[in-house]
This record gives structure tokens, C-alpha cells and sequence, in this order.
């Protein structure tokens, strides 16, 4: 009986260090920390037609890289997925998309506009 569970506990602690494992392996690479140009792009709407905005990242965290005064709730997932939401005064946009190492692109909307944005990393 003392062998069974020994075993039994011996595999489970090998299964969660293999989880433990593979999830940080993938969070810490790729690193998509750095500086980025981010080009916004209106399809739909009457919103400004195009935009380029610098944005940072910093351990997967989306930040404000300019002057104005934007609000950035984001992050970058391991594989490059981004889920970000923007505001400044009332207005308020979500985007969604993928970085790959040095570019990336995707989705925005607002409640009136929609349209696409790219991404290029200006350093690391």
C-alpha cells in the first residue's frame, strides 16, 4: 500500500513540475520588450483615417510610449497574442492581434469606428 502511494505521489509531483516547467519556459520566451511603432489604420467610421503611436512593452505588459495622454490597459502573451484596450476622455477602443519578433498586426474598434493596426519594434 505504501508503495502505491508513493508512486502515486511521486507522479503527481513529476506532473506538476512538468507544468510548472513548460509554463515558464514559454512566458519567458520570446521577449517581446521594447519600443514599438504602432501604425492605426480606420476601415469603418468616421474616426481619424490613420495614426502611427510608439507603445512599450515591458515583461508582456502594454505601456503608453508617447506625449498624449492615453490611457493602456494591455498584454502580450508568450506566443504574441495582444489584447489591448485604450481610452482617453470618453472615448475608449479595444484591439486584439499577434506579434511576431520584430512586427506584428490586428483588429481595433471603438463603439462608432473599426479598422486594423501593424506594429514594428524600434528596439529591444
Amino acid at each position: 500500500m505504501n508503495s502505491l502511494r508513493n508512486r502515486l505521489t511521486a507522479g503527481a509531483l513529476v506532473g506538476a513540475a512538468t507544468v510548472a516547467l513548460t509554463a515558464s519556459t514559454s512566458f519567458a520566451v520570446p521577449n517581446f520588450d521594447g519600443l514599438w511603432s504602432v501604425s492605426i489604420v480606420t476601415q469603418k467610421g468616421d474616426c481619424i483615417a490613420s495614426y502611427r503611436y510608439p507603445m512599450t512593452i515591458s515583461h508582456g505588459v502594454l505601456a503608453n510610449g508617447g506625449d498624449i495622454a492615453i490611457d493602456v490597459k494591455g498584454k502580450v502573451a508568450a506566443d504574441g497574442a495582444v489584447f489591448v484596450v485604450l481610452s482617453h476622455g470618453d472615448t475608449r477602443a479595444s484591439g486584439s492581434g499577434h506579434l511576431l519578433a520584430n512586427a506584428g498586426r490586428g483588429s481595433w474598434k471603438t463603439s462608432s469606428c473599426s479598422g486594423s493596426w501593424s506594429a514594428e519594434r524600434r528596439n529591444s
